[in-house]
């Protein structure tokens, strides 16, 4: 009897619990409803941004779409097959899922800029791997779109260096231009205004990373823009909207020097050096001449 007195009461608390965790997910769920009924409301606003730049890709969960569902179908086309064929000699056959990111990079370059299901399943298939490998990777990495982009996807540097430089600036003025905010594409489809953290150049911040989907695998681009100001990284997108090819890399330096120009190491070295190769070469030349004659010699 005390058993079952005491199997009774562990029953009914298990029961209570239960019951105040259903009423927690009521009162959350209902909170949540409020706030989504109010588009307004700045606090969902600011959720919802912040949540959106929480994942590295914009979608994580696949939903079928006309444009992109389970029934359909996908293959590199014959003019980049043979880089396909490349890419995997790099690896050893035992281990061809290491050819995974530069395939879907590929891909992503054929189909102007995104990454669809059946892309990602025919992968899966090349490299002889379940899609789900696949999947993992494609929604890990932030240079891997989901969603149709732009045919030029333009991406500002947001991490502390470029910030500190002005990049919020940047990414406004851009926003202006464009007429969308960050993560949205023009309704002409010619830019998506992304984000993108680090892009390894800090020293020549802030800059932006502009990849060009324009012309498929053969005319893709990927070319950074540095040592920027709002009205410069405004010009560096007109010129591209206007076919043209706007100087890459820093805009107003040779590549890293110090801003106000060389100031140190101006001339020519002094020496003395720590080897003269020039006369270690003659000394190979000669002993080389020698061991030539002396054969010569021999055969004679």
């Amino acid at each position: 009897m005390p058993r079952a007195r005491a199997l009774a009461r562990a029953l009914a608390r298990a029961v209570d619990a239960t019951a105040r965790v259903a009423l927690d997910g009521a009162s959350m769920r209902a909170t949540c409803a409020r706030t989504m009924t109010k588009p307004n409301d700045a606090r969902a606003v600011a959720t919802a941004r912040t949540r959106a730049r929480a994942y590295s890709v914009g979608q994580m969960v696949h939903r079928d779409v006309p444009e992109d569902n389970s029934t359909m179908t996908w293959t590199f086309e014959a003019s980049v097959r043979p880089k396909v064929d490349a890419i995997l000699r790099r690896y050893p056959s035992n281990y061809k899922r290491s050819a995974m990111i530069p395939l879907l990079d590929l891909a992503q370059q054929q189909n102007k800029g995104h990454l669809t299901l059946a892309m990602m399943n025919h992968i899966a298939d090349v490299l002889e791997v379940a899609p789900i490998r696949v999947y993992e990777v494609a929604t890990f990495y932030s240079m891997f779109n989901r969603q149709k982009m732009g045919k030029l996807h333009v991406m500002v540097c947001g991490t502390t260096p470029c910030m500190l430089r002005g990049s919020r600036e940047i990414e406004k003025a851009l926003e202006e231009w464009m007429g969308v905010k960050k993560f949205e594409t023009t309704a002409c489809g010619t830019f998506t205004l992304g984000e993108m953290e680090c892009m390894g150049c800090c020293v020549n911040a802030p800059m932006i990373a502009v990849a060009d989907y324009r012309n498929g695998v053969e005319g893709y681009s990927y070319n950074y823009y540095e040592d920027l100001t709002p009205q410069t990284a405004v010009k560096v997108c007109e010129a591209l909207k206007a076919g043209k090819s706007p100087r890459v890399g820093s805009q107003i330096r040779d590549k890293a020097e110090p801003i106000k120009g060389l100031t140190t190491l101006t001339g020519d070295p002094s020496g003395p050096f720590s080897r003269d190769l020039d006369q270690i070469k003659a000394d190979v030349d000669a002993a080389a001449a020698a061991a030539a004659a002396a054969a010569a010699a021999e055969k004679k």
